[in-house]
This record gives C-alpha cells, sequence and structure tokens, in this order.
C-alpha cells in the first residue's frame, strides 16, 4: 500500500487533511489514513462526512488527552494545571455531544460514544480553581492548615515592619521578602552585627544582605512546618484526581469518538474547499465518473470515464506529456478517497469497492535488488496476472516500454488478454501500435487517446474514447526546427506499413474532429432552443401570475365597492328613521343608479325632448324630462329628480303645456297596503310616517293601513296621527268584506 500512495500521491490528499483537522488526535489519524476494510465502513465515514457538511460543527477547545491519560494510568501524579486542562478538553467534549445529539443519526451515533465523566469533572470543579490551584475547601484538613498560615504569616510580617523601625538606618531598603522560603529583611552589610539573626542570603555587589532576625526565627519555622503538611495534603488532593481520571473508563471511547468527528470535519472541509462530490459505492466493478478532475492540479481538464463489464479496459494512447498518467492517478485517486469515505473529485461518481488496486506508474527500477526499469515492470505484470480477481482495479502506465519495441507488443497483448480472462478493469497507457490494432478488434477493451493541438505543439488534456492515439513524434520534431531532411529520412525509414497505420489515424482523427465540431453545433443549438424555451415559460409563467394578481385586485375592489354601497344603504335606512321617506327614496334611486353594472354603449335615441314623458322600467314608473345632458336625461319622478341614460328610457308622450292647476301624476308599483300587525304603537306610527311620506311622494292614493281589531288602542292612535297629518285629505274605515275597522283607508291630498 505505501508504493501506492506514494504512486498516486495520495499523501498530498492526506496533508490537506491534517491542515484541515482540530485536534491532535484527528490530524495523527488523517496522516495515516488508509483505505477502509469493507464497503459498510466506507459508506458509514462517507455518510458522516455528508453530515457534517450539512451542519458545521467545530471542536474547538479540545486538546491531547492521550499523555495525561497515560501518566495518570500508570499511578503519577498530575499538575493541577494539567488536571485542569483534562477537565476544560471534556468540558468542551460532553457540551459537543448535547450539541449533535439531534443532529442527523451518524453524528448523534458518534456523539453517543462520548461520555459525560460526571465524577472527575465534579471534583475537578470541587478541588481546584481555574488557575489548577488547590482551593482552601479542598479537604477539612487543607482548610484547617491554611486557615492557621495567614495569622502567622501576618504575626512575623508585623515584627518584622517593628524591627525596621526600631533599626532604620541598619535597613538597606524597607520591605520584606522571602529567602528559602523564609521570611527576610534587607539589611546593609555594614550594620549585619548590629542585628540579631541569620544571614541567608546576599546581593551580588555584598552591600545589602538579607537577614532572618532571631526573633522570627522560630515563626518561620511553624510557618516551614505548616507549609510540608500543606503540600502533603495538596499532593495527596492531586493524586486523587489523577487516580480518578486514570480509572475514568469512558475515556478510550470518547477519545475514539472525538477523533473521529474530527476526521469527518476535516472530510467535509476539503469538500468543500475542493467542491468534491459524494460518490455510490458499488460492489459490481462499475466505474461511471462524470467530469473526473485530478484534485492535485491546479485548473485541471475534467474528462467522463467508464469501466464496465461490456468495456473493461480501457487502452490509451497519445504523445508525451498529454495527460495520459494524470489521468490515471485521477482514477486512482478517485478510488483510493472513496475507500476512504471521502467525497471524490468529480460532478458524480459510482465508484466500485476493489478488493486489491494494482498501480504501475513510474520508475521501479532498484541498483540494490539489480533490477531493471523493465524487470521491475515484468515483476509488477506478474503479481496482477498471479494475484488479480474479477473485483480488482489495474492501473498500468507505458506497457511495453522499455524493451524490443516488437516483442514488448507481443508481452503487453498476452498481458492484456490475461486481464480479460479475469475480467480484471483497468486503465493501461502505451505508445505500442500493435496495441492499438489488438484494442480495436478486441471485444472488452476500447481504444482511447489524449487530444492533441498540433498548431499550438500543446497538450489540451481532453480524453476521447473510441480511437486511438498518434504519437506525433514526427510533426513536432518539424515544427519544433528539426532539420527537414531528417525528417523526411524518418519518414523512410518508417516504412509503407508505418506510414499507413500513421496516415490511417490522422484519417480517422479528421473525422473525429468533424464529428466533434458538427456534435458542438448541434448541441449550441440545442442549448439555444432550450434557453428560448426557458424563457418562453418563464414569460408565460409571468403572466399567468400578472393575470392572477390582476383577477385579485379586481376581486378585492369588488368587495370594497359592495362593502361600501352596503354601509350607504345602511346609513341611509338609518336616516330615514328621522327623516322620513321621501328624502331616502331619493338617495336610494340615486345609489342604485351610481352602483348598476354600466352597459354597452347604444346609439342615441332621438325624440327625447324637454317635457317628454317617459317609461322608466328598472324603477317601474313615468317620469318627465326636465333636462337633457348628451347621452342622459334628469327626471321628474314625483318628488324625486334623478339622471337615467337615455338607453334605458322610453318615450311616452309628446311634452304637454304646462296646465294651469293640478300636476302631472305618475303611477309606481309601490304597494296599496301596509300591514302594522305585531307592531308597538310607537314602531307603527314611524312605520306610517315613512310610508305615507313614500306614498306622498309616488302619487299613490288611496292606501289601506291594516292594523287588526284587536283593542282599538293601535287604531285610535293611528286615528288622532292622521287627523294631525297635513297630507291627508280623509280617512275612513274599509267596507266590511275588505276589512272593517281592521282596516283604515287613507285619501292622500293630491
Amino acid at each position: 500500500m505505501h508504493k501506492i500512495v506514494e504512486s498516486l500521491d495520495f499523501d498530498r490528499i492526506r496533508r490537506a487533511l491534517v491542515e484541515r483537522a482540530s485536534t491532535f488526535m484527528g490530524q495523527e489519524a488523517l496522516a495515516s489514513l488508509l483505505p477502509k476494510n469493507s464497503i459498510a465502513e466506507a459508506l458509514t465515514l462517507q455518510a458522516t462526512v455528508a453530515e457534517a457538511l450539512a451542519y458545521p460543527y467545530r471542536l474547538g477547545g479540545i486538546s491531547d488527552l492521550r499523555p495525561a491519560l497515560a501518566s495518570a494510568r500508570e499511578g503519577l501524579r498530575l499538575e493541577g494545571l494539567q488536571l485542569r486542562e483534562v477537565a476544560g478538553s471534556l468540558e468542551s467534549a460532553v457540551a459537543l455531544k448535547h450539541e449533535l445529539l439531534e443532529i442527523g443519526d451518524y453524528l448523534k451515533a458518534l456523539a453517543v460514544r462520548i461520555g459525560e465523566h460526571t465524577f472527575f469533572l465534579r471534583r475537578i470543579r470541587e478541588c481546584l480553581d481555574e488557575a489548577g490551584n488547590v482551593r482552601d475547601d479542598a479537604t477539612p484538613r487543607l482548610r484547617e492548615i491554611r486557615r492557621r498560615v495567614n495569622p502567622l504569616r501576618e504575626q512575623i510580617q508585623d515584627r518584622l515592619q517593628h524591627l525596621m523601625d526600631r533599626n532604620p538606618e541598619a535597613i538597606q531598603e524597607r520591605f520584606i521578602t522571602i529567602r528559602r522560603d523564609r521570611y527576610v529583611v534587607p539589611v546593609k552589610a555594614s550594620f549585619q552585627n548590629k542585628i540579631s539573626g541569620i544571614i541567608l542570603d546576599q546581593s551580588d555587589s555584598g552591600l545589602t544582605v538579607y537577614m532572618e532576625p532571631t526573633s522570627v526565627v522560630p515563626l518561620n519555622n511553624q510557618l516551614a512546618s505548616l507549609k510540608l503538611e500543606e503540600d502533603a495534603e495538596v499532593n495527596r488532593v492531586l493524586f486523587e484526581l489523577s487516580a480518578i481520571l486514570g480509572n475514568d473508563v469512558e475515556l478510550d471511547e470518547t477519545l475514539q469518538s472525538l477523533t473521529e468527528l474530527d476526521i469527518a470535519r476535516a472530510a467535509a472541509n476539503l469538500a468543500e474547499d475542493w467542491q468534491l462530490a459524494r460518490p455510490r459505492l458499488n460492489q459490481d466493478g462499475l466505474y461511471r465518473l462524470k467530469a473526473a478532475r485530478h484534485p492535485l492540479i491546479t485548473n485541471p481538464i475534467s474528462n467522463d470515464l467508464e469501466l464496465s463489464q461490456e468495456h473493461r479496459i480501457l487502452l490509451i494512447t497519445g504523445p508525451n506529456m498529454g495527460g495520459k498518467t494524470a489521468f490515471l492517478k485521477t482514477l486512482g485517486l478517485a478510488v483510493l478517497m472513496a475507500q476512504c469515505g471521502l467525497f471524490v473529485a468529480a460532478e458524480r461518481a459510482e465508484i466500485a469497492f476493489p478488493d486489491q488496486l494494482f498501480v504501475d506508474i513510474g520508475d521501479q527500477q532498484s541498483i540494490q535488488e539489480s533490477l531493471s526499469t523493465f524487470a521491475a515492470h515484468v515483476l509488477q505484470l506478474k503479481e496482477v496476472l498471479i494475484s488479480a480477481t474479477p473485483h480488482s482495479l489495474v492501473l498500468i502506465d507505458e506497457l511495453g516500454s522499455g524493451t524490443d519495441p516488437e516483442e514488448g507488443a507481443a508481452l503487453s497483448q498476452a498481458f492484456v488478454e490475461g486481464l480479460l480472462a479475469k475480467e480484471v478493469r483497468g486503465l493501461i497507457t502505451t505508445h505500442l501500435s500493435p496495441l492499438k490494432a489488438f484494442a480495436q478488434d478486441t471485444p472488452g477493451v476500447r481504444n482511447a487517446s489524449m487530444r492533441f493541438d498540433l498548431e499550438n505543439l500543446r497538450p489540451t488534456y481532453q480524453l476521447v474514447v473510441g480511437a486511438p492515439g498518434r504519437s506525433y513524434a514526427l510533426s513536432i520534431a518539424q515544427r519544433l526546427g528539426f532539420p527537414q531532411a531528417e525528417v523526411e529520412r524518418a519518414k523512410e525509414l518508417l516504412g509503407p506499413e508505418g506510414g499507413r497505420l500513421e496516415r490511417l489515424l490522422a484519417s480517422l482523427e479528421a473525422e473525429r474532429e468533424r464529428l466533434r465540431t458538427q456534435s458542438q453545433a448541434a448541441q449550441t443549438q440545442q442549448q439555444e432552443a432550450a434557453r428560448l424555451q426557458q424563457e418562453l415559460t418563464q414569460q408565460l409563467a409571468e403572466l399567468a401570475k400578472h393575470k392572477e394578481r390582476l383577477l385579485e385586485e379586481a376581486r378585492v375592489a369588488a368587495e370594497q365597492v359592495v362593502q361600501e354601497a352596503q354601509e350607504r344603504v345602511r346609513q341611509t335606512r338609518e336616516r330615514s328613521k328621522t327623516q322620513g321617506q321621501g328624502q331616502v327614496l331619493q338617495e336610494l334611486l340615486l345609489l342604485r343608479n351610481q352602483y348598476q353594472r354600466p352597459e354597452k354603449t347604444a346609439p342615441l335615441k332621438t325624440g327625447f325632448r324637454v317635457g317628454s314623458v317617459v317609461d322608466v322600467p328598472e324603477y317601474g314608473g313615468q317620469g318627465t324630462i326636465v333636462e337633457l345632458r348628451s347621452q342622459e336625461a334628469v327626471l321628474q319622478m314625483g318628488a324625486v329628480r334623478l339622471t337615467v341614460p337615455l338607453a334605458r328610457l322610453q318615450l311616452k308622450e309628446e311634452p304637454r303645456p304646462p296646465k294651469s292647476a293640478g300636476r302631472v301624476q305618475h303611477k309606481t308599483k309601490i304597494a296599496t297596503e301596509l300591514n302594522l300587525r305585531g307592531l308597538t304603537v310607537e314602531e307603527a306610527l314611524l312605520a306610517v310616517d315613512d310610508y305615507l311620506t313614500e306614498a306622498k311622494a309616488t302619487a299613490t292614493t288611496p292606501v289601506r293601513l291594516l292594523h287588526g281589531k284587536g283593542t282599538g288602542a293601535l287604531r285610535n292612535a293611528l286615528r288622532d296621527s292622521l287627523k294631525r297629518d297635513r297630507r291627508v285629505e280623509n280617512f275612513h274605515d274599509a267596507v266590511p268584506h275588505e276589512g272593517g275597522h281592521g282596516v283604515t283607508v287613507v285619501h292622500l291630498k293630491v
């Protein structure tokens, strides 16, 4: 596997992943990343990477816990700061666990494996502060020791302050310091005999000595004793915490889960940065890649590739530096990355999971083993023929090179026939012309070539499947200025058979270019037609939306008109209770005319003049024209005056001269009877007042008021009101067979 990794430059993929890892554990795992043992493992990591792409979690604040864990399991004591760092990492891990428990199936499966580490984290919080120092209340014993230490320190410092106050001339500088864990004061060397005590240190110049006065020696001794007790208790606490860490059974699973999460995160970052695609893995020996590219080349050219049961081997020919080897590595890297659970450099990819990957790329000669380049290749081919299975993939570069071309071609053909017999999939590059003819006539093998721009003498790196490629050796030499005489001599030496084959390949390539040009033109036309169709579809969709919007606006406007009309009718009816129905009737007629659906314009009728009597069918009566306005007429209908289009009028009579007395009466279809039964006296009086106003306005007389007999209270109240009503000429009971005392007949003044 090391040779395969080296031949395909897979180590550069590893380094790119390491750069994107967050933890040292993840970096270490990615630096030695290898294909999974089974397709199920690769699919699991692939699915985890997909979820990591959808949810960009982070592994910040997690350090490598393995050294501290190893020391703790050996029974060693960890420092407080180390323990605090471990606790911080575990707290971050627990927080990440709870963050991922609701995210996807595969991330959740990894998160569940992270432990809670409750006991260790609780004891760390109880015993250590943020800086890793053991807290005073970590144990009762430690609390008692430190409670005694502070007063003792204050007592020592007070005595030293008094001493400096009594001997100011002997003190070099007024401060208290510590030497050898004991409190001292700086004394001038010339005055050291004046103060009784022990010299523990002196300055570099020798002018100052640091003296522990005799008066504080017992106190310093007590303090040193307490310090020893404190150190012993602190060590005991740290040993206890280290042991808890070493015995935490959840740690191994936590570290493994964090490593796998970091690998998935790095792989997701790589897929996003390099625009990689998730491959579909299979065990059917199918390799189908759309727009595959070499992930390690800047601005690579994409190519399609397919290997299947029908076309198991692709034989690639063409000039040197044409991209043949890079294309082999493109497939090789895609297979390795897919086997590792990574995404691949392609738009779409279906990749088999081979049981073995054989790669023979580059110079394999070995001086130590006395192997030439050709011998090394032969040994590699031998291994392939012995070990390959129908589920293996073979990548061979420059098959048959390094020896006599004729013998090399024969050996190469036999090798390819052996691969076909084993149903092995593979990509093979070569320059041997006999192999081109063999591939053209042999089922299971297809010719392919890398296009070359002969005009500019540069490769295009585009794969063309179905036709062999030319070497272009003589053409390139001629274009590069190789002496013409030698070029012609080379053509003569090539012989008629070789020249015929080159001419055949040139003819095939010219025909292929012509078909490619036609195909590109047809594809361009098809794309233009698709674009126009898309634009048309979009325009039709916009028109449909515009239509829907107009209909909705019209519906809303219609609802507003209806609501407005209903509100105005309601307000008019409310006013009728206080203003009478004469004015209200005129307002209702105007509202009806305003909100009525407009009719189609009809030819203007003739014969209408001021004074003409006309029928008004929509109002059920007659009126007299008092004014003409273009296609409208102002009518007088009783007490009501309104404007009506001439198209809605029917001429009744020619205008007549006004009479000396009286007025033209116009009959209407107003009801001649008003039913008052069931109403109170007040309601009945209001209804009668409105009814008589309407009857007066439409010249309807006589009218009948149906009030019933009952107690006679309503009849009497009506008659009292009618007596005072100036519109009433007279009234009386109806004849017996028409209601008698239950009906009052009212005659209005004309």
